[in-house]
């Protein structure tokens, strides 16, 4: 077994440290005052090519897959969970064109996914809630050549930042319900974003409303097919929206590390670093090998995307890196917390940041209750 990453999947997991630390640690406390993400950070993203790690190379892409997406995510969360965040769901936003759009619609808006002229999310989860999406209001119907859209989604992630999304509909009505899902951009009369949520954590990724009145949508925007919503929507949330919260934990993971040692080494009581403390050192340990434990699932899980594992197979496999890496964040940040003591709370310091964000990065995309659900049906065999 080959636990060795590429020489292209080591470049960009090198350059996105380096992003990270030069670019994005001294807009951290501006991210975290604000309500939204920074314009120009996307904007320089997309310069050096992390916008585009999904995207084919013939539509300006890097196009280095799941794996090299998870690297990119890990080390931009390390330093700011939500601008990881941000950028994960961006790549959910362009996974359905990549894979389900037709030529034209790829042709128009690939190229620009990339650069960071277009910013993507996805549009689901509706207020009668997210884990069962056949309840949705929001529905389609067809006009000649197009579709007109009328509803309204929540808890969208870049609702305000986004310019683009893919957008699930209920396009028949009847005893069997059918949902059509569509590609749509902020161009078209009609899809503009609604109210912004006040969030525990994740302070400057915004997150609200997505509001669609009337908004007209051609009918080359359709993803996959009439009918066949559902499977995109999913598709995009099990490959990258479960994946990319996983890897935002493991950025999490390791931050809280990192700092707990720092302060232990630091912070001297009677004499000497309390790193020579045993309940210190039994805690480090334990954030460890939370680390250790959620990396391998997580990568494992991506290079399973990447062999192009069938969704059937892939969707416990990703709930279970998900699950694990999202609660271990929450513990981590934790011991974090109490390792620095009273400075833990003191957001200077940034733990009290970390376990703020580790709560968020649990409940997107599924909590954890939706995760343990998925792995429990492949281990019973249920249908």
């Amino acid at each position: 077994m080959n636990f060795q990453f590429s020489p292209e999947q080591e470049l960009i997991r090198k350059a996105a440290r380096e992003f990270a630390e030069e670019v994005v640690r001294p807009r951290v406390q501006e991210m975290e005052e604000g309500q939204y993400i920074l314009d120009d950070l996307f904007r320089l993203m997309g310069e050096v090519g992390f916008l585009g790690v999904l995207i084919p190379q013939e539509y300006g892409g890097t196009n280095l897959g799941t794996l090299g997406a998870v690297l990119v995510v890990e080390e931009i969360s390390r330093i700011s969970a939500a601008l990881g965040t941000g950028l994960q769901v961006h790549c959910l936003g362009l996974l359905p064109v990549v894979k389900f759009a037709t030529p034209a619609c790829k042709e128009k808006y690939l190229p620009g996914l990339a650069t960071g002229k277009y910013i993507a999310t996805g549009s689901i989860t509706e207020a009668s809630g997210g884990s069962d999406p056949t309840t949705m209001s929001t529905v389609a119907v067809q006009d000649g050549d197009s579709w007109v859209i009328n509803g309204r989604k929540c808890f969208i992630t870049l609702n305000k930042t986004a310019n683009t999304t893919w957008v699930t509909t209920c396009t028949k009505e009847g005893k069997r319900r059918e949902f059509t899902t569509f590609f749509v951009d902020k161009s078209m009369e009609g899809y503009k974003e609604g109210r912004l949520e006040n969030k525990t954590g994740m302070h400057g990724l915004d997150n609200g409303e997505v509001v669609f009145k009337n908004c007209r949508v051609p009918d080359t925007n359709v993803l996959l097919g009439v009918g066949r919503g559902l499977p995109v929507a999913l598709t995009a949330i099990g490959r990258m929206g479960r994946m990319g919260m996983a890897c935002a934990a493991l950025g999490t993971i390791q931050a809280s590390l990192e700092a707990a040692v720092k302060f232990a080494n630091e912070r001297v009581l009677y004499g000497r670093p309390i790193a020579y403390l045993q309940g210190v050192q039994f805690k480090i340990a334990e954030m460890a090998y939370l680390l250790e434990t959620s990396r391998l699932l997580v990568y494992k899980a991506a290079w399973l995307t990447d062999q192009n594992m069938p969704d059937a197979e892939l969707a416990p496999k990703v709930a279970m890196a998900k699950y694990v890496a999202t609660q271990s964040a929450i513990k981590a940040s934790d011991l974090a917390v109490e390792i620095l003591g009273g400075y833990g709370v003191v957001r200077e310091y940034n733990t009290e940041r970390y376990l703020r964000d580790a709560r968020m990065i649990w409940a997107a995309a599924g909590t954890g209750d939706i995760m343990q659900l998925t792995v429990a049906r492949e281990a019973l065999k249920l249908k």
